[in-house]
């Protein structure tokens, strides 16, 4: 991917851990990459399509000097954070933050940090079969629009499906969307997690009735080892109701396991 480099941007700002540099503050050194598609840009002759680097130094400069921290650590979290919020083009942010006078008793030329972060493609599956099933989809999708660190960029349509496992409760209505996310794999089924417990979610029968349910079915093309975050679902390729609204938002998407495209998975089962 074609990337912009700024590199050794000088700012000042009163972050460390003892009080003589938050109350004196001290020089900084900023060095970053931004991964974007620059084709447009450089075809076109139009700064609208790639980001003005110019502005985004000063704004990055402000930002530095908006709050103080005790680790640099934090403040290039939050530099890379308003980087892929801001800048959307921005697909990866590779940032080296260097503290050149760290209060190291040792001659060194510096201390620094180096984070990498980027924007991450995932497929969530809802579902609900109690109260007002159509309303609480929608509350769903609301609370996670309104997370600046998840963006939903397709929306399945609506599906009425049986149950599955446990029987004897109403029909669900089922849908799914795509998402770019900030998120980690964790950080994102615990995002849902809390979003089921705003909607009221009780777990007390096993495939049993709720108001919500909300899965993360595919994360990149990752596959996971942790009993708590399971990636790929390990039941998606079984069950219609989720493969068939990812039909509609993914259908050329290949299983990571069991290399298959959604469409083939989908018409294996029916």
């Amino acid at each position: 991917m074609d990337k912009i480099i700024i590199k050794d941007l000088e700012i000042f700002g009163h972050h460390g851990v003892y009080s003589e540099e938050k109350k004196l503050g001290q020089k900084f050194s900023l060095s970053l990459e931004l991964f974007l598609d620059l084709e447009k840009a450089g075809k076109n002759d139009n700064i609208d399509a790639t980001v003005n680097y110019g502005e985004l130094c000063s704004e990055i400069n402000t930002l530095f000097k908006a709050e103080d921290y005790n680790l640099i650590e934090t403040a290039a979290e939050k530099v890379s954070h308003f980087i892929l919020t801001k800048y959307e083009k921005t697909q990866r942010v590779k940032l080296l933050l260097k503290k050149p006078f760290a209060p190291i008793p040792y001659s060194v030329d510096y201390a620094a940090v180096e984070i990498d972060r980027s924007w991450h493609t995932a497929y969530i599956a809802l579902g609900s079969n109690l109260g007002d099933k159509e309303h609480n989809l929608n509350m769903a999708l609301n609370f996670i629009k309104a997370s600046e660190d998840v963006k939903v960029t397709k929306i399945a349509n609506t599906y009425e499906t049986e149950p599955v496992g446990y029987l004897d409760q109403d029909t669900f209505l089922n849908t799914a969307i795509e998402v770019r996310t900030l998120l980690s794999p964790k950080e994102l089924i615990d995002f849902l997690l809390n979003t089921e417990k705003l909607l009221k979610r009780e777990r007390i029968i096993k495939w049993g009735p709720r108001t919500i349910d909300l899965d993360v079915i595919l994360y990149d093309n990752i596959v996971t080892s942790d009993e708590e975050v399971i990636i790929p679902h390990p039941r998606m390729h079984e069950r219609l109701f989720v493969l068939d609204p990812l039909c509609d938002i993914a259908p050329y998407v290949v299983h990571p396991l069991l290399n298959k495209r959604i469409i083939e998975l989908r018409d294996a089962l029916r």
